[in-house]
């Protein structure tokens, strides 16, 4: 579990708990700036110590290895997972660098230390500032608060309205202090990942630059490195989308903090004053404890809690509720009072005091008082309705702007993206939603409506509907599978889901989804690729019931809902699911009897590099041998957000090729045995028929596998098998969307070598992908 979401509506009760959440925020971002700041000295040990440099190098890599970054929420998108692990993978690179040291002249002073020192000082900088004038203000505020609750109520009238004021003026600016405190804390929490981790990333590309040895190794980085950069930029992305809704959230809060008080099984909660009564002599004291109430129970809780020592003073206090009264001035000289009493303690009762008299009328409210004050705490109910409906209007205002967008705007540059101008879109939105004038309007001739007018009124409206097209029901169960499990196990989750949606909510999620996939196929030239409509769609086609800050951390995970609904909309929409809702995988598994696959480059990483489909597959043979293909533009690539860790053991054990045959090594075939996973081992060496515990016999059960060579000939060889067709004579599993999934006598077509070793690409029922070579046989 990460840590727990700063809630704006919590800094108005400002409870202990919102204290404590607080205070682990500022120990991450503390620890996030030991951890910069030692990495800055690191880094400048490098460029000064080339004597040292092997040590330097091995602080510098244990430093990335030993940090890890801490997330808000209870789970992590797939590229914040990559850009957890990338620490520990550059970290990996640094050892195999060092052996093979040699004198270098490294400059990273513009890639790694100046980033670095500009993310410590205008970032966390700027929340240390904040944190000391939030910690002067919280005592500035309950210093007045106490000294104004000890004034006489009989003062003049006009003396006390003057110190109600200003104590309330003063309240007002410690709550805009606390939720733009609060705010910052979040958004440096997530923006520190991108921000630390990107110099450390351009820092890595300059050193493989000037290491003439290490040629081989940067060539092998380099997937990685692309597949990373997306990490980052698809979280960079997501960010920019979630702050945006955060703030937006925080100013809804800020006009009317009641409207949107948090849900929870508490009918009221917040700070009194309790008065305690000591002997004779001394009279009485106020003590200020947390409160809580439970109507159903008529339990009352209380903590004493002081701001100022920064912690609970004493242990909480329970009993059960008799009776509430209010207490007027002229029985006691402190204003905002009333009387609790407990069943366990008839006739005694417990005087409490409120920050105003608005306080006090909310708890006597809760607490059925007398004299209480009805108040109307359900002023959420009383939020205007959008008109927007799942009608027949609705239909056709979604296939007119659909129709209208594939006409003429389905190349334009950042479409639905670059938003309309709002008087117009409401405009539009208001003649489309009116049935006298809905058919009378062309969008696909008319020049008065532009094509972004077009796509703000399509997105308006569905946000407008009552209820989100996916609705508040399957809210949580859409959001789940995306957290975890395999690719697979995504798909037929969300493929489940779909199907439990109301018909007229399944039919107009199935003509927007078709569009969106049909947008993506343009992505050359309107730079909308599948990750980019997710971040437009996922808030507009999902959104929680209750609006609070942890559930629009969640924002990340709807994106990749949508990204789903378009790679796989054929699949989801045109099949029955199974008929019981399936259980998330982690990760999929070689089927027994088939060999294992071939892994990217034999003695590097185990694991093979996640295969992002546009760098993998259709290139072009002229000069560039790594440039993407032609129709996905750098840096917006589909995302790798539907994509898993391809398991440690899938990668093949050492092995020389020798013709056609693979044969491999008993000693290395039993140390890559020895580096499974525990659970792997058994099952592993049992479909090979290999004792791991009998080395010697090793060579007797080794299987041959029989498969074409790609380096044993020329390019008149890779020639010759390009267009063929093979059979599959393993079944296979695809471990992402790259790859493709067959059974056994499955025919490819167009079958050719792929860029990537020991993997082909092919075609399997209209679909292109990479094909596992030892997996097939040519025909």
């Amino acid at each position: 579990m990460g840590l727990q979401p700063l809630e704006f509506s919590d800094c108005y009760l400002d409870s202990p708990w919102f204290r404590e959440r607080v205070r682990a925020h500022e120990a991450e971002l503390e620890k996030t700036n030991k951890f910069i700041k030692e990495l800055l000295k690191d880094g400048k040990n490098l460029i000064a110590a080339t004597k040292n440099l092997s040590a330097a190098q091995r602080k510098f890599a244990h430093s990335l290895r030993d940090f890890k970054f801490e997330f808000i929420g209870d789970a992590e998108t797939d590229d914040e997972r990559y850009i957890d692990a990338s620490l520990h993978e550059f970290s990996n690179f640094l050892k195999n660098l060092e052996e093979q040291r040699e004198i270098l002249a490294l400059s990273v002073t513009e890639t790694l230390i100046k980033p670095l020192e500009r993310f410590r000082k205008e970032q966390l900088g700027a929340v240390k500032e904040e944190k000391k004038k939030f910690d002067k203000e919280t005592e500035k505020n309950y210093s007045l608060l106490e000294k104004h609750l000890t004034l006489s109520a009989k003062k003049k009238e006009l003396q006390l309205q003057e110190a109600d004021s200003q104590v309330e003026q003063n309240r007002k600016h410690f709550y805009e202090l606390s939720l733009e405190y609060v705010c910052k804390l979040q958004e440096i929490q997530e923006r520190k990942k991108f921000e630390c981790v990107e110099p450390v990333l351009s820092f890595f590309q300059g050193l493989f630059t000037f290491y003439h040895q290490g040629y081989e190794l940067a060539k092998d980085f380099n997937h990685y490195k692309t597949t990373l950069q997306i990490n980052i930029q698809n979280t960079r992305n997501r960010f920019e989308g979630t702050r945006s809704e955060v703030e937006e959230l925080m100013n809804k809060i800020r006009r009317n903090p009641q409207e949107h008080k948090r849900a929870n099984h508490f009918t009221m909660e917040g700070y009194l004053y309790v008065q305690e009564k000591r002997p004779a002599p001394f009279g009485s004291s106020w003590v200020k404890h947390y409160c809580m109430y439970r109507k159903e129970t008529k339990k009352f809780s209380m903590i004493p809690f002081e701001h100022r020592s920064g912690g609970k003073v004493g242990d909480a206090e329970l009993f059960v509720l008799t009776y509430c009264t209010k207490r007027n001035t002229d029985t006691i000289d402190r204003r905002f009072c009333f009387d609790l009493e407990a069943s366990d303690r008839p006739g005694v009762p417990v005087t409490m005091q409120a920050f105003s008299e608005e306080d006090r009328k909310l708890w006597m409210e809760a607490l059925d008082g007398k004299e209480a004050l009805l108040i109307n705490l359900n002023r959420a109910n009383a939020k205007q309705e959008g008109s927007a409906q799942l009608d027949k209007i609705g239909f056709t205002i979604i296939k007119k702007c659909i129709s209208a967008v594939e006409t003429r705007g389905i190349n334009d540059q950042g479409l639905y993206r670059v938003v309309g101008v709002s008087s117009k879109v409401q405009r539009l939105l208001s003649l489309l939603m009116d049935s006298k004038t809905c058919n009378e309007i062309d969008l696909e001739n008319s020049v008065d409506w532009e094509v972004k007018t077009i796509t703000s009124a399509m997105k308006q409206y569905l946000r407008s509907l009552p209820e989100p097209l996916m609705t508040y029901e399957l809210h949580g169960e859409f959001i789940l599978p995306a957290k975890s499990g395999s690719p697979e196990s995504r798909v037929s989750a969300v493929h489940f889901l779909v199907h439990k949606l109301p018909e007229k909510n399944k039919e107009m999620l199935e003509i927007l989804v078709k569009h969106l996939a049909n947008v993506s196929k343009h992505a050359k030239r309107n730079l909308m690729t599948v990750a980019n409509l997710g971040v437009v769609f996922g808030p507009t086609l999902m959104r929680p019931q209750e609006e609070t800050v942890a559930a629009i951390m969640d924002l990340k995970f709807q994106n990749i809902v949508v990204e789903i609904l378009i790679e796989n909309h054929e699949k989801i929409f045109k099949t029955l699911p199974d008929a019981t809702f399936p259980e998330p995988i982690s990760m999929s598994v070689s089927p027994p009897n088939a060999p294992p696959r071939q892994s990217r480059r034999q003695g590097q990483r185990i694991k093979r590099p996640l295969a992002v489909y546009n760098l993998c597959l259709e290139l072009e043979d002229a000069d560039s041998h790594s440039s993407p293909r032609e129709d996905t533009p750098t840096g917006s690539m589909d995302s790798l957000s539907s994509q898993s860790p391809t398991p440690a053991f899938s990668s093949s054990p050492p092995g020389l090729l020798d013709g056609n045959h693979l044969i491999m090594d008993s000693g290395d075939l039993a140390g890559w045995t020895t580096n499974l996973p525990a659970q792997s081992r058994p099952s592993m060496v049992s479909w090979m028929n290999i004792p791991s515990a009998n080395p010697a016999a090793t060579n007797a059960a080794l299987p041959t596998f029989f498969f074409p060579n790609p380096a044993s000939g020329t390019d008149r060889a890779v020639e010759s098998v390009a267009h063929r067709k093979a059979r599959a004579v393993y079944p296979c599993e695809a471990e992402h969307s790259s790859e493709l999934s067959f059974q056994i006598g499955a025919i490819f077509e167009d079958v050719q070598f792929s860029r990537e070793p020991g993997w082909l690409e092919g075609t399997l029922n209209g679909k292109r992908g990479l094909i596992p070579q030892n997996y097939v046989q040519f025909l």
